[in-house]
């Protein structure tokens, strides 16, 4: 038997569990939380976030032309609910040189992430503009985070549990996240999986209440990636 030690009164992820655990059926009150979730996303995306991807596009209209010449948005096919994809928007970090195609254990193109790019990613700002994911109900403030799609695919064969990860919704940010941080390559994504299924097991509001927290903390921090 392994020991979960706990965080902040919630359980951490086990990293040595031998085998994926299935995922717990619905219980009873799974529509009212549903219902609950939905409803916290839209308020606190229309109240909190929406003036603040405002302010952050309004600002990078006026310093991009000087400091990251190019769109102000970029779009990426990610893999959702269902394993189905769809197009997650950020504001653009990196320069818009002709790029190869980065495999899923290749490391990110550092040399690609403008200054103001690399502050975006550390406070996440450039997360942001994907609220218009959550209104249009591909994604949720809190769930795993979705991965390219061109990658997610290959994980699916490789990476137990995988593909239960995308039972729920994708999120802005998550318990990995806020655990692990960036992730990329199997042995971050293994890991980052098992943390994805156990916020599966154990979802409720008051955990994503802690993990928007915690989100927070890391944005005024600028611990992002």
């Amino acid at each position: 038997m392994s020991y979960v030690p706990k965080i902040d009164g919630f359980p951490a992820p086990s990293v040595a569990r031998p085998a994926i655990r299935p995922i717990a059926p619905p219980r009873r009150d799974a529509f009212l939380q549903t219902i609950l979730k939905r409803g916290f996303d839209l308020s606190f995306s229309t109240i909190v976030l929406l003036p603040a991807v405002l302010v952050v596009a309004l600002a990078l209209l006026v310093l991009n032309p000087f400091l990251n010449p190019g769109p102000l948005f970029y779009a990426q096919k990610r893999m959702g609910r269902g394993c189905r994809p769809f197009r997650a928007y950020k504001f653009r970090t990196m320069d818009v040189r002709p790029r190869g195609i980065r495999g899923p254990d290749d490391p990110i193109e550092v040399d690609r992430i403008r200054p103001l790019g690399n502050w975006l990613r550390k406070s996440r700002f450039d997360e942001l503009p994907q609220i218009l994911n959550v209104y249009r109900g591909e994604m949720s403030l809190i769930g795993p985070r979705p991965d390219y799609f061109r990658h997610a695919s290959r994980y699916l064969r490789t990476i137990p549990g995988y593909r239960e990860r995308h039972d729920v919704l994708p999120g802005i940010s998550g318990l990995a996240q806020v655990r692990h941080g960036y992730a990329a390559g199997q042995f971050a994504t293994r890991r980052k999986t098992r943390t994805d299924l156990e916020y599966i097991r154990q979802r409720c509001f008051r955990l994503d209440m802690w993990i928007v927290w915690r989100t927070m903390v890391t944005v005024f921090r600028m611990r992002g990636a």
